[in-house]
């Protein structure tokens, strides 16, 4: 019995390195019966003979794991947004922020497409990279999209890690990591002009070997899933309400109507970007009103 992860899933096939080695495995038949569902990034237990034909046995606790990417174990998590072509959207920035705080993942900002908006765009896009680097997230943009240097600091970033590039379909992902390894030769896609989004390209989910850590490049998306989290919980996942809670009246304030609240005041003082309580508000109501999933295939 062996022990190695998942790097590659494919058609019931799961590529499994180990010692360096990598073996090509399937899941054992009462898998399914039990409800297990092997993802990439999962540590397993599995038998090999040869490698190209080995079982997995057992797949062993996850640290985390994310619903888009469908991947287990991260560290860190690239979130590569688009300010142009599709278009920039605080709404779904903040949702995948959220979505990888409540697994713990850490999260950079990279934006791309910057060489398609004018200067006075540009700088509206500075003013908003700015504040999520103020409020505690690692943010990069600069006006060409793919400066060497930026490259180098994501590069030095993967080093013993697992890392998802995750984002919009479109927004560029597999032509980042074609700029940081030209030796991949990803497929990157196009915009469809009649939807103004981006054709997929990346059609499953690899780890890919680079400086030494394991990089994914994932299918995009063209909407992101709600949030499975108690609504009143959801204030935790924003690091300025964290941050300035000490300074409302009430102690488990929720900063939506209750009085003498200091995240309403900030907001209100332009010290809370509008934009991001309007998403809190919005993703707020959204989970109050939710109906709970019984019996939820995990």
């Amino acid at each position: 019995m062996k022990i190695g992860k998942i790097i590659q899933s494919l058609s019931g096939f799961y590529d499994v390195i180990s010692d360096g080695k990598i073996y090509r495995t399937r899941a054992r038949g009462n898998f399914r019966k039990r409800n297990i569902k092997p993802l990439v990034g999962d540590l397993i237990e599995f038998k090999s003979t040869n490698s190209n034909d080995g079982y997995v046995l057992k797949v062993l606790k996850r640290r985390n794991q994310l619903l888009r990417p469908l991947i287990s174990n991260v560290d860190q998590a690239i979130v590569v947004t688009s300010v142009k072509q599709p278009d920039f959207s605080f709404n779904l920035l903040d949702r995948q922020l959220i979505a990888l705080a409540i697994q713990h993942i850490q999260p950079i900002i990279y934006f791309t497409k910057t060489d398609l908006i004018n200067d006075d765009q540009f700088h509206k896009i500075k003013l908003v990279a700015d504040y999520y680097l103020s409020i505690g997230y690692i943010v990069i943009l600069s006006r060409e999209s793919f400066m060497d240097s930026n490259l180098k600091r994501l590069k030095d970033n993967f080093k013993n890690k697992e890392v998802t590039v995750m984002g919009q379909t479109g927004a560029g992902k597999s032509t980042l990591l074609n700029h940081i390894m030209p030796d991949l030769n990803l497929k990157t896609g196009v915009i469809s002009k009649s939807l103004h989004r981006g054709k997929h390209t990346t059609r499953r989910v690899a780890l890919l070997n680079i400086n030494n850590g394991l990089v994914a490049d994932t299918p995009g998306f063209s909407s992101y899933e709600a949030l499975n989290i108690d609504y009143r919980h959801l204030k935790d996942y924003f690091p300025e309400f964290v941050n300035n809670e000490n300074k409302c009246r009430f102690r488990e304030c929720l900063h939506v109507k209750e009085p003498h609240c200091a995240i309403k005041s900030m907001v209100d003082n332009g010290e809370i970007m509008k934009s991001r309580y309007d998403d809190y508000i919005q993703l707020f109501e959204g989970l109050k009103n939710q109906k709970p999933i019984y019996n939820k295939k995990k």
